[in-house]
């Protein structure tokens, strides 16, 4: 199984850097199942792996060009204060029972692994919707609604404390829709936001670094660095937008599966 986890580490990569988001939503499942970690040390791994991850793969996209800084700083400091309270205070006061009745209990990583797969769901829906046509848009004069911007980052920000997912899926669309940011730039502008905010939050989990299994996490995080220049080097040839369907329909897949496994065994 651990061959295929560092496989699986090498194609979170290539998501990141071929579609801006997408592979930080396979990094739970794949820490959690084949590697056997457990979900709350799982969630504090993914922040750490895809954000080193983006922050390598966003300074290609700074070189060219095609990071709006402006864009973002507007929607990565309420992404980045909410994950990093998120982790430091909710994560940690969420109870070891969520729910339990005489036949059914919920337990904290069980809970942490339900709500990752209804997001996987809700990620694969993001991905299968045909993306807006942005190519008639200015990059050198983006628009901005505040107020939509800052909720959304906030909301971007406690899923990934809660889960560790990056968020592209979502962050993209709203730098699309919201900032008016060609798709190559929302690429770009999302993994360095991504990066922020996630390794912000892993500095939330200070406390348990001493427990780490750090080789591990070195090994994965590497793979997925490999994956990354692999994916920034065939977006010059792969229309991105072009794999999300297919991706969308596996990522649905695989958050069903999560569920019922949960739910059912």
């Amino acid at each position: 199984m651990e061959i295929f986890g560092y496989f699986a580490s090498v194609i979170i990569g290539v998501l990141l850097g071929l579609i801006g988001g997408g592979g930080s939503i396979l990094t739970m499942p794949v820490l959690v199942y084949l590697f056997g970690i457990m979900p709350v040390t799982a969630t504090a791994y993914s922040l750490f792996i895809v954000g080193i991850s983006s922050l390598i793969g966003s300074i290609n996209y700074v070189k060219q060009g095609m990071v709006s800084l402006k864009t973002a700083i507007v929607f990565g400091i309420p992404s980045i204060i909410t994950v990093f309270l998120t982790r430091k205070f909710i994560v940690p006061a969420i109870p070891a029972i969520v729910f339990s009745n005489p036949q059914f209990i919920i337990s904290k990583d069980v809970f942490l692994l339900l709500l990752f797969g209804i997001l996987m769901l809700i990620a694969s829906v993001s991905m299968l919707k045909k993306a807006k046509d942005s190519s008639n848009n200015h990059f050198d004069n983006p628009q901005f609604n505040y107020l939509i911007i800052l909720l959304e980052g906030t909301f971007v920000g406690v899923l990934t404390g809660l889960v560790g997912a990056g968020g592209g899926f979502l962050i993209i669309p709203a730098l699309v829709m919201l900032s008016k940011l060609p798709f190559k730039q929302a690429i770009g502008t999302s993994l360095l936001i991504i990066a922020a905010k996630s390794l912000i939050g892993f500095v939330g989990e200070l406390h348990s670094f001493a427990s780490f299994d750090w080789s591990l996490l070195i090994v994965i995080t590497v793979l997925a660095i490999l994956g990354i220049f692999m994916g920034i080097y065939l977006s010059k040839f792969v229309n991105s937008e072009k794999l999300k369907p297919g991706f969308g329909i596996f990522t649905l897949i695989i958050g069903i599966a999560m569920i019922i496994k949960e739910l059912y065994f």
